[in-house]
C-alpha cells in the first residue's frame, strides 16, 4: 500500500509565458508534473457553489488546475485536513495517491482541468470516507 500524507501534496508553479496578446501555460509530463500523463479531463458547467469529488485514489496521482474562475480543494490524509484555493491558471495542486479530496465552492463559470497519471479504472477509486480511513489504517500497520 502507498503511504502518503498531506506533506506529499503541494501547489506547483506551472510555466507561464506572458505576451501582450495573452498568456500561455504549457505543461509537460514528468517535467512540470511529477508523473507521466495518461489522462486529461475537464470540470465545467457546474452551478456556482457546487461541490465535486468526495473520493480517494489508491494509485492515481493528479494535478488539478483552475483554468477559469476559482474553487477550493479540501485534502484529507486520514489524520488532518487542509484547504487549497485554486484561482490561477498557472498554479496546479499536486495530489498524491491515498489522499481524500473534495472540490467545493466553484465560482460561476469555473473550469477545472485534471491531469492524471492513469486512465480511468473504477478499482482505483475509494468512494466512501469510511473505506478510505479503513485502508489508511491498514497502510500504517
Amino acid at each position: 500500500m502507498i503511504k502518503t500524507s498531506l506533506a506529499d501534496c503541494r501547489i506547483l508553479d506551472l510555466p507561464r509565458i506572458e505576451r501582450p496578446q495573452g498568456s500561455i501555460t504549457p505543461v509537460e509530463a514528468e517535467r512540470d508534473v511529477p508523473f507521466p500523463l495518461s489522462r486529461v479531463y475537464y470540470l465545467y458547467d457546474g452551478p456556482g457553489g457546487e461541490a465535486r469529488g468526495g473520493h480517494a485514489h489508491r494509485e492515481l496521482e493528479q494535478v488539478i488546475v483552475a483554468v477559469m474562475g476559482a474553487f477550493e480543494v479540501v485534502l484529507d490524509d486520514g489524520s488532518e485536513r487542509q484547504v487549497f484555493r485554486l484561482d490561477r491558471a498557472y498554479n496546479g495542486l499536486y495530489i498524491a495517491p491515498m489522499i481524500w479530496r473534495e472540490l467545493e465552492g466553484f465560482s460561476s463559470g469555473g473550469i477545472g482541468v485534471v491531469l492524471a497519471s492513469h486512465v480511468f479504472t473504477e478499482d482505483d477509486y475509494i468512494r466512501t470516507y469510511e473505506q478510505f480511513t479503513t485502508e489508511k489504517l491498514e497502510d500504517v500497520e
